[in-house]
C-alpha cells in the first residue's frame, strides 16, 4: 500500500470559489494546448503527433487535478481510472502513474487535524481504545484516509478518517464536474462520462455517514466468513465520520495488474468476477466501487475487499430481467432481447433500435458470456469502445433509455469489465454469469 505525502488541511481547497478556480483551469489548459497545437502544426508539425501531445498532456492535467481536489473531484478521478484499460495506446505511457495515484492514495491531512476529528467522533479520551496508533497514514483517498493502529485487545485495525469539509466539497464538485467529463471524451474518445457523474451526485449522501458503509461492510463480512476465496474485515467501531475495522495484508490489485504472472492475473480476475457477481445473492448488496485500488491479494490467496461506502442494496438479488438478457444475447435472440427491453423500459417510446445496435448496447456483458471462457485484453476492450462510439452516432442513444434500478448496476459492470481488462486475464465468464445472473422462472 502507498504511502502518501503529507500536507494540512488548508492546502485542500475547499471554497466553492477556490474548488471552482481549479476545476475551470482544466478547460481553459485544454484550449492552451489546443492553441498551441495548432501553432506547431503551421510550423510544420504532423496532425496526428500533436493530437497525441494535446490527449497525453490532457490526461496528465486532468488526473492530477482531480487528485489534488480530494472530494467530489478525487472520487470522479477514481471512477474514471478503471477505464485505463480503454485508453489509447499511445496515450497510456504518460499518465499511467497519474491513474494509480488516484487509485491508490492522494495528498494526506496532518497528524493534528486527524486528532481533532478523532477527538470529535470518539471522545476526547480516544487514544484509550487504542493500544496504538500510526499518525502517518497507510492511504489517502477520495473523502478519508486510513491509518493502521492496534485496538485495546491488540487487534491490528484500519481506522478510516473523514476529511473535514468533505460534504461540502464533494456536493459541490458534483455541480462543477461538467468541464471535465467534457475533458475525459478527448482523452477517451467513446466513453461516455456523464451517466457516472450524474449517478454519484444522486449517492452522495450514502458515501458521508460511514454508519451506512459500516452497516454494509458487516454484512458482506457475514456472508463470506466462512469462504475459501474471499475476506472482508470484521466492522470494530464507527461513528458518521469514523470507521475503524479489522486490518487486512496482501499485494494490491494494482500491483498484480502491473507485475502479476498470467497465472496470478487468471485467478485474480476470477476470484474478482465471482466477488462482484456474487455479492447480491449473498450478501444482499452489490459493491459499487469497483476500482482496483479497493482489492488485494492475501497471502492465502484469497481476495480481501475493502471500502464499502458506495454499494446497491439488492435483498433480491440482481434484477432477473439482467440474467434472461445474457441468455438471449448468448442464444443471439435479438428479437426477445428487443422485447425485454421494451418491458423493463430500456427503450425509449417509439424509438427504433435495429440490431446492429443492440448488439454494442448488449456487448459488454454478453459477449464474454459466449463461450466458456473469456480473454479479457487491453485491446478487446478498446475495440468494444469503439463498437459503442460507432452506436451512439447511429441511434444508441436515441434509443435507450437505462432505467433509474439499473443505472449504478450498469456502471458496475462496465468497471468491472474495465478492471479485467486491466489485468488481462482469462475467464470462466459463461459460468459465473450464468450462476449469479438467474434468470426469470417463466422465461
Amino acid at each position: 500500500m502507498s504511502r502518501a505525502p503529507r500536507t494540512s488541511a488548508r492546502d485542500i481547497p475547499l471554497t466553492a470559489l477556490a474548488r471552482g478556480a481549479r476545476l475551470a483551469a482544466l478547460p481553459l489548459g485544454f484550449a492552451g494546448r489546443t492553441a498551441l497545437g495548432l501553432g506547431k502544426r503551421l510550423a510544420g508539425h504532423s496532425a496526428e503527433a500533436l493530437a497525441a501531445e494535446v490527449q497525453r498532456r490532457t490526461g496528465d492535467h486532468l488526473f492530477r487535478v482531480l487528485g489534488e481536489l480530494k472530494g467530489g473531484a478525487m472520487k470522479f478521478g477514481q471512477m474514471l481510472s478503471v477505464f485505463e484499460a480503454a485508453l489509447p495506446t499511445e496515450a497510456l505511457g504518460p499518465y499511467r502513474a497519474a491513474l494509480t495515484l488516484l487509485q491508490d492514495s492522494a495528498p494526506a491531512l496532518s497528524a493534528a487535524t486527524v486528532h481533532t476529528v478523532l477527538a470529535a467522533e470518539l471522545g476526547e479520551d480516544w487514544r484509550e481504545r487504542f493500544e496504538s496508533f500510526e499518525d502517518e497514514p497507510a492511504a489517502a483517498a477520495s473523502i478519508g484516509q486510513v491509518h493502521r493502529a492496534l485496538w485495546a485487545d491488540g487487534r491490528p485495525v484500519a481506522v478510516k478518517i473523514q476529511y473535514p469539509g468533505a460534504g461540502q466539497a464533494l456536493l459541490g464538485d458534483y455541480d462543477r464536474l461538467g468541464r471535465a467529463v467534457t475533458l475525459f471524451s478527448t482523452v477517451a474518445p467513446g466513453l461516455d462520462a456523464q451517466p457516472m457523474l450524474d449517478e454519484l451526485r444522486e449517492r452522495v449522501g450514502e458515501e458521508l455517514d460511514y454508519r451506512l458503509e459500516a452497516a454494509a461492510q458487516q454484512a458482506f463480512a457475514d456472508a463470506y466468513r466462512t469462504g475459501r476465496e474471499v475476506a472482508v474485515p470484521e466492522v470494530v467501531a464507527f461513528t458518521e465520520r469514523v470507521l475503524v475495522t479489522e486490518w487486512l495484508e496482501g499485494t494490491p490489485l494494482s500491483a498484480v495488474i502491473r507485475d502479476g504472472s498470467q497465472e496470478e492475473r487468471d485467478a485474480a480476475g476470477l476470484a474478482y468476477t465471482r466477488f462482484l457477481l456474487s455479492g447480491p445473492e449473498r450478501a444482499g448488496h452489490l459493491h459499487a466501487d469497483a476500482h482496483p485500488g479497493n482489492f488485494r491479494i492475501l497471502p492465502d490467496g484469497r481476495l480481501g475487499v475493502l471500502d464499502f461506502g458506495a454499494v446497491k442494496r439488492l435483498p433480491d438479488g440482481f434484477p432477473p430481467a439482467l440474467g434472461a438478457l445474457v441468455r438471449l444475447a448468448m442464444a443471439e435472440d435479438w428479437e426477445g432481447a428487443r422485447g425485454l427491453l421494451a418491458d423493463e423500459g430500456f427503450v425509449r417510446p417509439g424509438a427504433p433500435l435495429d440490431t446492429e445496435t443492440l448488439r454494442s448496447f448488449l456487448r459488454p456483458l454478453a459477449g464474454p458470456s459466449m463461450a466458456p471462457s473469456h480473454r479479457f485484453t487491453r485491446q478487446w476492450l478498446r475495440g468494444e469502445v469503439t463498437q459503442a462510439a460507432l452506436a451512439h452516432r447511429r441511434s444508441l442513444l436515441r434509443s435507450i433509455n437505462l432505467p433509474p434500478e439499473y443505472v449504478l448496476v450498469n456502471r458496475v459492470v462496465g468497471s468491472a469489465i474495465a478492471v479485467l481488462s486491466q489485468l488481462d486475464c482469462e475467464v470462466p465468464f459463461q459460468a459465473e454469469a450464468l450462476r449469479w445472473l438467474p434468470a426469470p422462472a417463466d422465461r
